[in-house]
C-alpha cells in the first residue's frame, strides 16, 4: 500500500491511542501557494522539441498545441509506464498516435463509452478534456477534509468509509453535471460495471472486499486507466493498486 494510504490507515487503526496525524494528500493534492506558483512558472513556455518528452503533461500538452498540425512532434513519455500496470491496461490500449501514447479499449467494460468520445490523437480536444479530469481531481480533496473531519469526531472506520465512499460517487457525478453526454457516460459506465448509475455502494465494495478499510481505499482511488489517456498517471501512481 502507498505511502498516503498507509498513513491514512494508521490514523483510523490508532485513533483511540491517540495517534492522531493524517498524512498529507498525495502530491496531486497540493494546495500550497508554492507549489501552485511552481508548476505556473513551470508551464509558462513550452518545452523544445528536445525535451517535450519529458516535460509535466501541460507542458507537454502546450507544446503540441503549438506546432502546425501534420508537423512531427516529439512523443510523451511517462516515468512510470501505464503498460506495466495490468488493471490500467485492462481498461485502455497503447496508442502511438494518442496524445499521451494511450487510449480507451473499445472493449472495457469502465471505459468503453470513452474511446469514441473524443479524438484521442488531437491535442486540442485531450486538453478539453484533460481540464475536466483536473477539476474532478481538484474536488477530491474535500474527502481528505471529510476524513480528517470525521477522525476528529471518532467516527469509526465503517462510518468513514460509508460517507467518503458516498460522497466519491456524488463528485464524480458532478464532475460532468454541466455536459450531458459526459454525464450519460458515466452512469452506463456505472451500471454496467457496477449495478448501479450512481456508483459502486459501500455495501457492495465491502461484500467484494471484506474490510471497510479497503472500502476507504477505493474511494480515495482514481482510474488508473483514464489517468494515463489523459497524461496523469505519473501524477497519481502513488494511488494505484498495482496488486
Amino acid at each position: 500500500m502507498k505511502t498516503t494510504l498507509c498513513i491514512l490507515l494508521a490514523c483510523l487503526l490508532f485513533f483511540s491511542a491517540g495517534f492522531l496525524t493524517l498524512g498529507a494528500a498525495p502530491s496531486g493534492f497540493s494546495t500550497s501557494a508554492e507549489a501552485t506558483e511552481t508548476q505556473t512558472a513551470q508551464e509558462t513556455e513550452p518545452p523544445t522539441a528536445q525535451d517535450a518528452a519529458e516535460q509535466p503533461a501541460d507542458a507537454y500538452l502546450a507544446y503540441r498545441l503549438s506546432l502546425a498540425p501534420d508537423v512531427p512532434y516529439t512523443p510523451f513519455a511517462y516515468e512510470n509506464n501505464p503498460a506495466d500496470n495490468p488493471k490500467a491496461m485492462a481498461d485502455i490500449l497503447i496508442n502511438p498516435d494518442a496524445v499521451f501514447g494511450f487510449s480507451p479499449s473499445p472493449e472495457s467494460t469502465r471505459l468503453k463509452e470513452y474511446a469514441d468520445a473524443l479524438d484521442w490523437t488531437s491535442p486540442k480536444a485531450v486538453a478539453e478534456a484533460r481540464q475536466q479530469r483536473k477539476e474532478y481531481h481538484e474536488s477530491m480533496k474535500e474527502l481528505y477534509r471529510m476524513i480528517e473531519d470525521l477522525l476528529a469526531e471518532a467516527a469509526p472506520v465503517e462510518q468513514i468509509a460509508r460517507a467518503v465512499s458516498r460522497r466519491r460517487n456524488e463528485l464524480r457525478l458532478e464532475s460532468a453535471e454541466d455536459n450531458p453526454e459526459d454525464l450519460a457516460r458515466i452512469k452506463k459506465s456505472n451500471l454496467e460495471t457496477y449495478g448501479d448509475e450512481l456508483g459502486p455502494t459501500a455495501d457492495s465494495l465491502y461484500e467484494k472486499y471484506g474490510s471497510w478499510q479497503k472500502v476507504l481505499e477505493k474511494a480515495l482511488g482514481t482510474n488508473a486507466g483514464m489517468d494515463a489517456c489523459l497524461g496523469f498517471y505519473d501524477e497519481y501512481f502513488e494511488l494505484y493498486d498495482l496488486n
